[in-house]
């Protein structure tokens, strides 16, 4: 087999990849190792920045988002029993976020590929790129039962963190760097309403916890937990007592309570892999970067990566320049390094680490109630959550 761009993995990434292409023109053929009903009820993040709904619906693909996805226009921070609400729309000239599941992204992009564009291969499993430092890499996969090889002028993985494309880019030219954190997020969905229709950030002297939703009708709720945590441990009842503790407030509000579907544990881990590009290969999501999920980034940076690759190969095709190809690792981590640190703030602003200090606790405070006084911080916020620039 041959084409021009190989991509290893049919997640958002991969699959909004291979639309860029197809709508510029330029041939690919995705590899997923998994079949496609596991991909299309992968569980994972759900808010779409501005940027990255904009690029849907440039794409084709956001007729059924903007149909079904909740657009939010704020999310609400919860300290010391008050409430603040961010206000994007007026902090940021009035963007906003998509409440939108990743699995439905990849069902829409699944459906565009398979009618409009090139081959997409499920239960083909990639094993190992080959020749990425020359102008014919190649990725040899296993589909079918049996090995085969396809030839492409480019590789991009998009494979995650433990896929083979990162592992082709050769040690000595890498360089790591990553922070674990003491503590991850019981996260649950249930079948009852959401009992507020933005997302809920709320700092607790007992931990974190996140309001979010999937639905009108299904909420997705977390709670920060030691490391290691067994999601099995928790019976229903304590969860909702423990997130009923966590957002209290001084007024009325009140969380309904429903039945709990599914419960699983989060890891919280920063990671960045420098370079993204070794030669004909390209990195992009979370084969090169993982961020804490607080900050709500890790779908929205896969896809600016995807957007920055296909508009660098569409310029090396126009003009044929490859500048921005060259340019592709370096202009990537910009933004990523931005996402990192956005992530890690809001990571350190709301969960209570294992052993805290007074003095750590009331920096906190302090931190949020700057946020809720100041517009300026309140503006930086609002800023980063609904997304840096592409590109």
């Amino acid at each position: 087999m041959r084409t021009t761009v190989g991509i290893i993995g049919a997640g958002p990434a991969g699959l909004l990849l291979a639309r860029l292409l197809h709508n510029a023109g330029i041939d690919s053929v995705v590899l997923e190792s998994r079949d496609r009903a596991y991909v299309e009820r992968r569980q994972r993040a759900g808010i779409l920045e501005q940027g990255t709904a904009d690029v849907l619906r440039a794409a084709g693909a956001g007729e059924r988002m903007d149909r079904e996805g909740l657009r939010h226009d704020g999310i609400e921070l919860r300290f010391d029993r008050t409430r603040h609400r961010v206000d994007f729309p007026a902090l940021t000239g009035g963007r906003s976020v998509m409440v939108y599941a990743q699995t439905e992204v990849c069902k829409d992009l699944i459906a565009l590929q398979l009618r409009e564009g090139g081959p997409l291969l499920f239960e083909a499993e990639a094993l190992a790129v080959e020749d990425a430092g020359t102008d014919t890499p190649r990725i040899r996969f296993r589909h079918e039962g049996r090995e085969d090889v396809l030839e492409c002028s480019y590789v991009v993985g998009c494979d995650g963190f433990w896929g083979v494309a990162r592992k082709a880019i050769p040690a000595g030219l890498a360089q790591v760097f990553e922070r674990t954190y003491p503590f991850g997020w019981l996260g649950i969905l249930a079948d009852v309403p959401p009992s507020h229709d933005e997302l809920v950030y709320a700092r607790h002297e007992r931990g974190f916890a996140l309001l979010s939703m999937r639905s009108p009708a299904v909420s997705r709720l977390y709670l920060q937990v030691p490391d290691g945590t067994d999601p099995g441990a928790w019976a229903d009842e304590e969860i909702w007592d423990e997130l009923e503790r966590r957002f209290e407030t001084a007024d009325d509000w009140y969380l309904r309570r429903g039945p709990i579907t599914q419960k699983t544990v989060t890891p919280m881990r920063s990671y960045v892999h420098e370079p993204m590009r070794h030669g004909r290969l390209f990195l992009a999501g979370d084969a090169a970067h993982i961020v804490p999920p607080t900050g709500a980034k890790g779908l929205n940076l896969a896809a600016g990566d995807v957007v920055t690759f296909a508009r660098a190969l569409v310029h090396r095709q126009e003009t044929g320049s490859p500048e921005l190809l060259d340019a592709y690792s370096r202009t990537c981590l910009r933004r990523v390094w931005q996402a990192e640190r956005f992530s890690y703030d809001m990571t350190t602003l709301l969960h209570r680490a294992p052993g805290a200090t007074a003095f750590e606790d009331r920096l906190q405070l302090a931190r949020l109630e700057r946020i809720a006084s100041s517009r300026a911080a309140e503006t930086d916020l609002a800023e980063a959550y609904t997304g840096f620039p592409f590109g």
